[in-house]
């Protein structure tokens, strides 16, 4: 144990944010930089180094929290990174985007504001690769297999660094025009800068990994060529089918999904526009869904100098503290204040859109919409609730229902799916198709970066041991473990 009274003598604190109204200005990550230096060491005291780490069980990954917050304690942060990467591939990823179920099942977390194990991981990462601690590790030698991997977003890329310092040959196909999927095109930078994807990628062409951009398999490429091409195929596209919204005025211009919105926004970052074709500036705007996705949305439309930003929930306003029907361990439905929620904008629950409401030239203009409630199980409209709000530009965030079914490649391979609608798998992620292999959202549906990761790393595992007939690699986390669900 690091400190036996660290949590005794050291509050809980976490990174500091930059004033809204400086970082309002710009698209940096809104985190005041080198502001967790100074605190991460008496924070990672607080870990009690429990007998039973429910922490493990609440991370996907397994990660060894109680042994890199002790090394980073004690600031020796090549050991910590060493344990760090012994479990996740991109802990700068995770340790940005992760909502953090390490926390909810931090034992500290019982009577006292759980230890911030997020911040840690990314003080831990980033000081590693200041340091020159994050090298390539390329394989002594070579399978003489090959593999391609369908999709790099965070599940196909820690697959294919599996893959490649396992010996074998690995082809990352991407249908975008840049490699990482919707680390690349989901993430406003705001929350995560892109260079933390790209100095990741070249570290995995350092190591051998191959990477084919702008190119579709079912559409540029068929999947059935393909398969024919490599001795295995890993299936990590993601769930990128969004759910609509079926009501009146639905097709008014202006009403968008939100994974057409921030693409955009996100190009504009990298050169590729000055202004992005679909702009918040001086338009009300409404966000329909009331997740990460909308939170991204309305940071997105602060920094584009929206008029006003208003992002809708179906479902009632979560508590502040835990459900009795959410107790620890568990991950509880709370109410989270966002960066993107501290700039602004009015938050809605317990609405749902009636209808839309556009100008002579087909724009939209007013969303109509009512109070709801639970009626017998149901959610149903309140009579008397009716009301309409301005809405110029309005994104739809409301989830994903399952991976893409128009490019072919479901059909193409002669894939099974779930009762889920999810490319379906068994416990070494195979298909029922031999060698092929899927990872992430498009077996799981729609879930958490670190089951990405996680899941990756697991169908690496599976892909390896058909190729070779064992494997090295680190046992797979089942996706039928309801006890790691969250």
């Amino acid at each position: 144990m690091a400190d036996p009274k660290g949590f005794l003598n050291h509050g809980r604190e976490v990174a500091k944010s930059r004033p809204v109204d400086v970082r309002l200005k710009d698209w940096n990550e809104v985190y005041v930089p080198g502001s967790l230096l100074p605190i991460i060491s008496k924070q990672a005291s607080r870990c009690m180094d429990c007998g039973i780490p429910f922490c493990h069980n609440g991370c996907p990954l397994g990660n060894l929290i109680p042994e890199w917050n002790d090394y980073a304690y004690r600031e020796d942060w090549a050991a910590a990174s060493e344990r760090l990467h012994a479990t996740n591939n991109f802990p700068e990823f995770t340790g940005r985007l992760c909502p953090a179920p390490c926390e909810s099942a931090c034992v500290l977390g019982i009577n006292q504001p759980a230890v911030t194990i997020k911040n840690v991981e990314v003080s831990i990462i980033d000081k590693a690769w200041d340091g020159g601690d994050v090298e390539p590790q390329a394989p002594e030698r070579l399978s003489g297999k090959t593999v391609a991997v369908i999709g790099s977003g965070p599940a196909g890329l820690a697959a294919a660094q599996q893959l490649t310092r396992a010996g074998h040959t690995v082809a990352v196909y991407e249908r975008a025009d840049r490699v990482g999927g919707l680390l690349r095109y989901g993430i406003p930078e705001f929350k995560m800068e892109k260079r933390h994807i790209n100095r990741r990628i070249e570290q995995m062409r350092a190591e051998g990994t191959r990477f084919r951009t702008g190119i579709e398999i079912g559409r540029d490429l068929k999947a059935t060529d393909l398969r024919k091409r490599y001795d295995a195929v890993v299936i990590a596209a993601g769930a990128t089918t969004a759910r609509d919204l079926p009501v009146p005025g639905r097709e008014l211009k202006g009403i968008h999904q939100a994974m057409e919105y921030l693409p955009l926004a996100n190009k504009v970052q990298e050169g590729d526009y000055v202004t992005s074709p679909i702009s918040a500036e001086g338009k009300h705007v409404v966000v329909i869904g009331g997740g990460d996705t909308g939170a991204d949305c309305v940071g997105t439309a602060h920094r584009q100098g929206a008029a006003s930003v208003t992002q809708l929930e179906i479902m009632p306003r979560p508590g502040e503290e835990r459900n009795p029907n959410q107790p620890w361990p568990t991950f509880p439905m709370l109410y989270k204040v966002t960066s993107a929620h501290e700039e602004g904008g009015e938050r809605v629950y317990s609405v749902s859109t009636t209808h839309f409401e556009g100008d002579e030239d087909g724009n939209v203009q007013w969303l109509h919409l009512s109070e709801v409630e639970f009626i017998d199980g149901k959610l149903t409209p309140k009579p008397g609730t009716e009301r309409k709000i301005p809405a110029q530009l309005v994104t739809l965030a409301m989830g994903f229902t399952g991976t893409d079914r128009e490019n072919g490649l479901v059909e193409q391979f002669g894939l099974e799916l779930d009762e889920r609608g999810n490319i379906a798998r068994d416990g070494d992620f195979q298909t029922n198709v031999p060698g092929v292999f899927v990872a992430g959202d498009a077996g799981r549906g729609q879930s958490l970066i670190v089951w990405a990761i996680a899941e990756g790393r697991s169908a690496a595992r599976g892909c390896d041991r058909f190729l070779t007939g064992a494997s090295e690699l680190p046992a797979p986390i089942r996706p039928t473990d309801r006890s790691l669900m969250v």
